[in-house]
């Protein structure tokens, strides 16, 4: 097989973003077979997937034909997770062969998309030459691109004809009374138009570029910004607008508005919403809706699974040298995927024999319905439980019932451990993290040190390491199953102490 001929020229900077990197379904066993075949190894379409298979997004995309109040493009910002981000612009050769590396050294990667840092389809030539590519030296991974939608009608035909077949819009609104407190301007037809005017063209192509990509039979997953005061209410109105018009998922995302990152939301005090806020717009959203819960809001260049960045192994420099062996590379992904799938099978079949109620306890005898208990769990990947609490840079957060688990969303938090039985000494990121957990009354770890257990305890949350290497669904109903036997469920959730 003929290599392309790879450009290493240094990596330029500049560029844009919309908040991408996709998510899940919450009725995964309602989906046709043709559209589970689609997306059952997409780790942003499908939330059983996102625990075993890798993405990866290469930054080709630096121009942008939109602003938005909660942007702003920043580049070699390594320790900073959020879309937008990247260290390194790429030409399309430099980002194929980054795509080839990463494939070959991570098999169980499945899907390689663009999503800025700026606009995909503002920056046609670059996004659809790393497609065309792709798709002849590694045909069996998948091709995603994430949009502002502003010209996605006009491209619609080219996103076919390289098999492209899933596509993010972010569309924050229907309604430009709204649209006008988000997007300052839009840049269309060689102009700049603002205020109302532009927020009624963009909703236009939005709704337009939604239409022509499910009559061609592509997925669309739909992103959208939660925005405290502005678009939070009326979201429920657009979730209803994009299912009716055929979107297969809905993302509600919280607004990222710290001040440290520039944007205008940051830098006017706009707030962000709280956890309870977030879960509480998206169970509203739902219905009989797909619901994303496990997007990671991630870097325009992130690499690895979801909830980790592996970009910093594959920079131009580290993959100069790389000799690549593409049949050899692609036989291993094919080898993991079909390992992944029985394995997600077996758990599929395995629901759906199961009974999704919580079996009668001994003892308890005639009683009042349990209440709900929230979990948070440290998870390296794998859908089981086998992190160190002090190792996670994120907790995942189940909800588990009467009916059942579901998942609620993750909650990211900083590295303090560096290793060892006692968990370093920095108290300040410590308490954070056990802040950051608030809300949740048990936390699942494969092992934690003598300090944050004494800190978790204190805040009225149990934590608890004998569960380690068990399937985390597997595992959480098993501890709810013991709070139940125990008494601690028929009462209100205690409150819990001031972390």
């Amino acid at each position: 097989m003929e290599l392309p001929v790879f450009n290493d020229s240094a990596a330029s900077s500049g560029g844009c973003s919309s908040h991408s990197c996709g998510s899940t379904a919450d009725q995964l066993n309602q989906i046709p077979d043709e559209i589970l075949q689609k997306v059952f190894n997409h780790p942003c379409y499908s939330e059983d997937a996102h625990h075993h298979f890798a993405r990866m997004h290469v930054a080709v995309a630096p121009a942008c034909n939109i602003q938005c109040n909660y942007c702003n493009r920043k580049y070699d910002c390594a320790n900073e997770s959020r879309p937008g981000v990247v260290s390194e612009l790429l030409t399309p050769d430099q980002a194929v062969k980054k795509t080839l590396v990463v494939a070959s050294e991570i098999p169980q990667m499945s899907v390689l998309g663009i999503a800025g840092p700026g606009d995909p389809l503002a920056n046609p030539e670059r996004t659809f030459a790393t497609f065309q590519m792709l798709s002849e030296f590694a045909p069996d991974i998948k091709l995603c691109v994430s949009t502002n939608g502003l010209m996605l009608p006009q491209s619609v035909d080219e996103i076919a004809k390289h098999n492209i077949d899933h596509v993010t819009i972010t569309i924050n609104c229907v309604d430009p009374d709204v649209g006008a407190q988000i997007y300052p301007w839009i840049f269309w037809e060689n102009r700049r138009i603002k205020g109302r005017e532009a927020a009624e063209i963009l909703i236009a192509q939005q709704q337009k570029g939604l239409e022509a990509c499910i009559a061609k039979g592509i997925l669309v997953k739909v992103n959208s910004v939660m925005i405290p005061g502005v678009n939070d209410e009326h979201l429920k109105e657009v979730s209803r607008v994009v299912k009716s018009k055929g979107a297969f998922l809905h993302n509600v995302m919280p607004l990222i508005a710290e001040a440290e990152h520039g944007t205008y939301y940051g830098l006017t005090g706009q707030r962000s919403p709280t956890q309870d806020e977030l879960q509480a717009l998206q169970d509203a959203c739902a219905g009989d809706m797909n619901m994303m819960r496990h997007c990671r809001q991630c870097r325009a260049d992130a690499v690895g699974l979801l909830g980790e960045d592996r970009g910093s192994e594959f920079t131009l420099d580290k993959i100069a040298e790389y000799e690549l062996d593409l049949e050899g590379a692609a036989a291993r992904r094919a080898e993991v995927r079909d390992r992944i799938a029985a394995e997600l099978e077996e758990k599929r079949q395995s629901k759906a024999t199961q009974a999704p109620k919580l079996v009668a306890i001994e003892g308890l005898g005639a009683r009042e319905a349990l209440r709900p208990v929230k979990m948070a769990v440290a998870t390296s990947g794998g859908g089981v439980i086998n992190q160190h609490f002090g190792h996670a840079k994120e907790f995942l957060v189940y909800e588990a019932s009467e009916g059942g688990v579901r998942f609620l969303g993750h909650r990211k938090t900083d590295l303090y451990c560096s290793g060892g039985d006692t968990c370093g000494d920095a108290d300040t990121t410590l308490q954070q993290t056990v802040k950051t957990l608030e809300g949740c009354e048990v936390v699942l770890c494969s092992k934690i040190g003598y300090e944050p257990w004494g800190m978790l305890e204190e805040a009225g949350i149990a934590p608890n390491g004998e569960h380690a290497m068990e399937p985390i669904e597997d595992a959480v109903m098993a501890v709810y199953a013991e709070m139940a036997a125990a008494g601690k469920l028929a009462s209100p959730a205690p409150a819990q102490a001031a972390a």
